[in-house]
This record gives C-alpha cells, structure tokens and sequence, in this order.
C-alpha cells in the first residue's frame, strides 16, 4: 500500500492498523521506546524514554561503556513493553541508532573499548596525519567523509597509536548498534545507513573502502557484514525471547542510521525538500534515489540510507546542548531565555561569536577548533551572548543550506528536533538567516516514525513515494532582518576564514 499522512498524528491501540512495529530509538542524549501502526502512525500512551549521555573530558573524550548504554536500552524496551498487553504481538522490530560511534570487540562480541561518540576529539592529530598521508579530496568522492576525529579512520588510528593492545586483540571493528543486535539477535547485522557514516565505507560501490582499510593496516574481516535493508533481518535471541515474549516472533531489522530516518520520518525524500534539525546536535540533510553526487563540496558529506537512497548534508556538533550550556552557564533560565532572545534586534549585541564549543564539523571540518567571542565590552548581558551565539548557530548552518542549495533544487526547507519545536525564536531566526521561509514540522519523533516507516517497506508492506510533510507553523522571513543577518555574517565569515587561516598554517 502507498503511504498517505493519516488526519491523526497518534492513535489509540485499539484503533491501530495491524501490523505492529515496535521501535527502539536510541539518540544520542536519550533512549525512546514507542510503537506504530502500518500507517505509520505512533500509538497513545505507549511511549517510553531514558536519558542518558556520553562522558566528556579536558581531554576531548565523548564515550560510554557499552554494557552500560546496552542496559539503558534493554530498561526502556521492558518499560515500554509494560505499556501494552502481554499476549500482543508484533511484527516487526525497527532500530534507530545515532551515527559514527565506534567500539572494539573482541571474537565473543564484548566490548573491549567504551563506546566513543561522534563528539570524542581525542583522534584530532591522527585526523591531520591521515590528511597529510592520504589525498583527502579523492577519499571523501569515495567515503562521502573527510578526515576528522568524529569518523572511524582517525578514531582507529589513535587507538592503534594509544591503545596497541587492544587493536591487537580486535576481532571486529563495529558501532554501538552492532554490539547491541549481537547481543539481542541471533546474529549480528549491519545496515547499510550505519556503515555508511562510518568515513569507511565506498558509498559509490556500497562496499567497505579496500583502499582505506589497506592504508590503516587492517583486513577486511575486521569489519562488520553489511546487508542491505531487505536482506538485513534477524530473530531475537532465545534469552531475550523468554524476557520479551511480545517481541520473540517479530522481524528484527539491522538498525538504521538516525539522520537517514529523520528524513524519512518527515516524509521528505526528494532533491527540493531539505530537513534542518537541532536536537543535541544539529544537522540539515537532503535525502533522495540515486547515485551519490559527482562532485561532492568539501563543506559537506555523503551517505546512503540504503542502496538506492543517498544523503547529503552537513553537521554542527553544537545545537540544543549549546542552547542548554548558554541558559545553565549563564543563569538563564528557559523561559526567560526565550523572551529575552526575541526582544533583542538582529545583531543589536555587536559580538561576533565562533559557536563550535564541542568542534567543528561541516563546513570546515576543523578539527582544533574552539568556541570565541568577539567584541564584549563592559556593557555586554548574559542575553547578548546568548542571542549572539545562536545567531551564529544559523551562520553555520546558512552555510550549510549554501552548498546543498548549489547541488539541488530545494525549495521547501522542514525544521525539526526538539530545540526547534521548543522555540519559535530559533526557527524564525533561521528563516531570516536563510532568507528563505521555514516551516516547523508536526512530527514529534521523526527517527522514531521514520524506522517504522522504514520497517514497514522492508517488509513490503507500504510504499514511501507521494506524501508531503505535514507542517504545524510556517515562518516566514523578515527582509529587514534578513539583510541585518546578512551583514552580521559577513562579519562572522571573515572571522571564521581568519581564525581557519591562523590555525592550519
């Protein structure tokens, strides 16, 4: 059957079209557990969630122990299941999981490393040692990614520089989701959208870059199979079967890559629509069938959903956790943060602010790179900061929007994430930035849905092609304000080429 949007955003069980699909959406702050219809539709008072968080030091690191995440998620899927009828049963099992983490396995799939997060910077010399080694433009045309510390290549070239030992007892190099499905399913299965963000993967030939592998010293087998989605279905494990007897009979499908079903989820798979997303992180992707773009910009990257469906987009490391570090760091609280924020002028603040506390990725992918502020003074507010910042937020990501607006014909721009569904501010900030209007999604969990959705057509149950997003408020910019951001990004790009230019001399 073809997907059409239902008139209802969420449904009751008992309204529900079968078949099920029960969904785990492992983010990278939190873990939800909910289910769906066959319409693709998310059912009432079934919805459980987590938090969680990777640990961070002076030192750059981003990780978690893995055993430790694995519980977190295993807790959400029995608080989830306790939400609904034990003699239920569902048909499918569909996984969301957060991009680019990586963890070492030893040849009975325990993890010998924690798990080390897109946000772990720790590899920021091997990134630059790769770089002068390799020819980075011709690996990113394959991989879709540069060198940079949030991407495998680096991350393992440090652990063999810092951490021999272990690389030496390795049986497999792999994400969180590929410890998680060894240790829940009857095999352990890779998706094509989690090996994709991996920066080793060929996303032109959909196989793992030989090249690349060879320059780092490892063999093919140190990796993971990769399947793609059809192919990609395993059963829960016995163990796990007697503890969720509702699951044991569902098609469990490799985990997707969450920005892949962000897209999906919002019903935006074409060349004109682009989906611009903060949650912890921020990203804005465009997501379509067919092959990856010839000539790729630097400033951006390159996945696949699966093997017909490629994404292209950029990343920020910072978005709704700079928001939350700006109200907490400097005594604002949320409420008053948000009132605050849209009684102030377009750059009436003077500053001019580099937002990358956490690094940067796109579009510099600069690896050394730190937050600055420019131009306080005595009569500088803790508010002026704070508007200044994610105003240069929406620089980075109006830069982003460039270089996919030079590859595609976008004409709809869709916001997403909790940060902007919490905050009319920054979703009609962007839109002036942009100078192109913005329009808020209705979609409360887009990873989420998109999995299910994902699911559903693996199964060969529903079709993804014809429906639109369904939008709950349309921003619309403000050509004064657009030419006042303009100035003030001016002034933010010059800044930024110089601090760049001084930094990789």
């Amino acid at each position: 059957m073809r997907l059409s949007e239902p008139k209802e955003r969420e449904i009751e069980l008992r309204h529900a079209s079968e078949p099920l699909v029960f969904v785990i959406d492992i983010g990278s702050s939190s873990v939800r557990a909910s289910l769906f219809d066959a319409c693709g539709r998310e059912i009432q008072a079934t919805q459980a969630k987590r938090s969680w968080g990777f640990r961070a030091s002076q030192e750059g690191a981003s990780e978690i122990a893995a055993e430790e995440l694995f519980a977190t998620v295993t807790s959400t899927v029995d608080e989830a299941l306790r939400l609904v009828p034990r003699e239920l049963r569902f048909a499918e099992v569909a996984i969301s999981c957060f991009w680019h983490s990586l963890v070492v396995l030893d040849d009975a799939g325990r993890a010998l490393t924690p798990v080390l997060g897109w946000a772990d910077t720790r590899a920021r010399a091997a990134a630059a040692l790769l770089r002068a080694r390799l020819d980075e433009a011709e690996t990113h045309h394959r991989t879709g990614c540069r060198f940079h510390p949030s991407y495998w290549p680096a991350k393992i070239l440090w652990l063999r520089e810092q951490r021999e030992e272990i690389v030496r007892r390795a049986a497999r190099f792999g994400s969180f989701s590929e410890f998680l499905t060894g240790r829940l399913l009857d095999r352990s299965v890779m998706s094509v959208s989690m090996a994709a963000g991996t920066g080793l993967f060929d996303q032109h030939r959909c196989v793992w870059d030989e090249r690349l592998i060879a320059a780092l010293g490892l063999r093919r087998e140190s990796f993971p199979k990769v399947e793609d989605t059809r192919e990609a279905i395993a059963r829960l494990a016995p163990e796990w079967s007697a503890r969720w007897p509702q699951l044991s009979e569902a098609r469990w499908h490799a985990p997707f890559a969450d920005g892949a079903t962000s897209n999906i989820g919002e019903n935006c798979s074409t060349p004109e629509r682009a989906v611009i997303m903060i949650g912890t992180s921020g990203a804005m992707r465009v997501l379509f069938e067919g092959k990856p773009p010839r000539s790729l910009p630097l400033g951006l990257w390159c996945y696949r959903l699966d093997g017909r469906r490629v994404v292209v987009g950029g990343a920020l490391s910072d978005g709704g956790n700079l928001r939350e570090w700006l109200s907490r760091s400097l005594a604002l609280e949320a409420t008053t943060l948000e009132e605050g924020l849209a009684q102030l002028a377009p750059d009436e603040h003077g500053l001019t602010v580099l937002p990358f506390w956490s690094g940067e990725r796109s579009t510099g992918w600069h690896a050394e790179a730190r937050g600055a502020i420019l131009g306080l003074s005595m009569r500088t507010r803790p508010i002026d900061i704070a508007r200044a910042t994610l105003e240069a937020v929406a620089y980075r990501f109006a830069a982003i929007a460039d270089h996919l607006r030079a590859l595609f014909p976008v004409s709809q721009i869709v916001a997403s994430g909790g940060a902007l569904q919490n905050s009319p501010f920054w979703a009609q900030l962007l839109a002036d930035v942009f100078a192109h209007p913005v329009e808020l999604s209705r979609v409360r969990e887009a990873s989420s849905r998109g999995a299910a959705l994902l699911a559903l057509e693996a199964s060969g149950m529903l079709s993804l092609r014809g429906p639109s997003p369904t939008i709950a408020r349309r921003f619309v910019p403000d050509q004064d304000r657009a030419a006042r951001y303009a100035a003030a990004r001016a002034r933010h790009e010059r800044l930024y080429r110089l601090v760049l230019e001084s930094q990789t001399a």
